[in-house]
């Protein structure tokens, strides 16, 4: 059984909704810290919670947080929380659709209300999944971050059975392309220039925003890049993935990223620069996406796979940007496709860290 979580935005609430979801944590905080010096904590059931406050709180809430400071105190040695988020089990919040829009309803200090929730196009399938039986809704969690309220939502699913084929894929990040996977002798490309235009032009808004001291604005252009950068990692993840199941392949592998750092050589890579793109996130969602068609995903260490020829020579010389060029046997090949392959064929060996965290 697998499990992924979905950050679901709650639509434009109320001032008044606002302020009501932030009592609710207010209270179920203060709550949590008084269940950690309750002495009788271990058979605790909602009914305790009157002894702590005459505030209304919905039961919902009451029991998950006891059952998670239940477990918190005992695994996590825990002394206090600064925050406790009011929790709901998959009993207590329901998953609505209404023509294209998906509501949340939950019961609040009020009563229980439908939430609409500004879901993503992958969020959509994920949720239809859950309507349709297909995978299993977990616990959730209302929270706020930066003025916004969400809904962080649990789900469980079955993963397809692996394939038994030997087929294995190669995935390499990069700056002026930010990825390429090859499987036997093809090889699907996504270009970076166009990514690296829009980002160059954020970049060029927020200098001339921060000259003026426009900093509220400053604040959203960063947070819709980052938006737009999250949508366009899950479109390339869900068309490598794709790529690998068309081909029959039987695992997926990338390197290990950890402790390096892309920089851009010039300022017109500059908005390719892997410092600040979110390549481990395009990762991640590569990851999570392949367990769901039942692939398997595998970490290489990264050393001198570009540089790598089939041959076996290894030379700094045999890549000169777009294009591999061996200079002892003169086997010539797109670099990037060459260092794919050299991923999939994991030549400096498997990363025991990595893989031991993907499992």
């Amino acid at each position: 059984m697998e499990i992924i979580s979905l950050k679901l935005e709650l639509m434009k609430p109320t001032e008044t909704k606002k302020q009501m979801y932030q009592k609710m944590t207010e209270l179920n905080t203060s709550f949590s810290n008084w269940l950690l010096s309750y002495e009788e904590l271990s058979k605790a059931t909602s009914k305790v919670y009157k002894l702590f406050s005459q505030e209304k709180l919905p039961s919902a809430v009451v029991n998950q947080t006891i059952r998670e400071v239940k477990s918190k105190k005992k695994n996590q040695k825990a002394k206090t929380f600064r925050r406790f988020w009011c929790g709901f089990n998959n009993q207590n919040l329901a998953i609505e659709k209404e023509n294209s829009l998906y509501k949340l309803s939950f019961p609040t200090l009020e009563k229980r209300i439908g939430v609409p929730v500004i879901a993503e196009v992958y969020q959509q399938h994920w949720l239809d999944k859950i309507l349709s039986g297909q995978a299993k809704q977990g616990a959730a969690e209302l929270y706020e971050k930066k003025g916004k309220w969400y809904i962080s939502l649990s789900i469980s699913f079955e993963p397809k059975r692996a394939t038994s084929s030997s087929k294995v894929m190669g995935v390499d990040v990069g700056l002026n392309y930010l990825a390429v996977a090859s499987v036997g002798t093809k090889t699907l490309f996504f270009r970076g220039n166009e990514a690296a235009f829009i980002r160059r032009t954020f970049s060029s808004r927020r200098k001339k925003l921060g000259k003026l001291k426009l900093l509220s604005i400053i604040k959203k252009s960063k947070n819709k890049e980052s938006q737009w950068m999250k949508n366009l990692n899950h479109k390339m993840s869900r068309q490598i993935v794709n790529f690998a199941a068309e081909n029959g392949v039987r695992c997926i592998r990338m390197e290990d990223l950890t402790g390096i750092r892309y920089k851009a050589k010039s300022k017109k890579e500059a908005g390719r620069n892997l410092h600040s793109w979110s390549h481990y996130q395009l990762q991640t969602f590569i990851e999570y996406k392949a367990k769901m068609a039942g692939i398997q995903v595998e970490y290489v260490n990264p050393h001198h796979t570009s540089q790598t020829c089939k041959c076996g020579h290894v030379d700094k010389k045999n890549r000169k940007r777009h294009m591999f060029s061996c200079v002892k046997c003169q086997y010539t090949l797109h670099s990037d496709a060459n260092a794919s392959i050299n991923i999939s064929k994991a030549i400096s060996g498997l990363s025991k860290k990595k893989n031991k965290q993907a499992a």
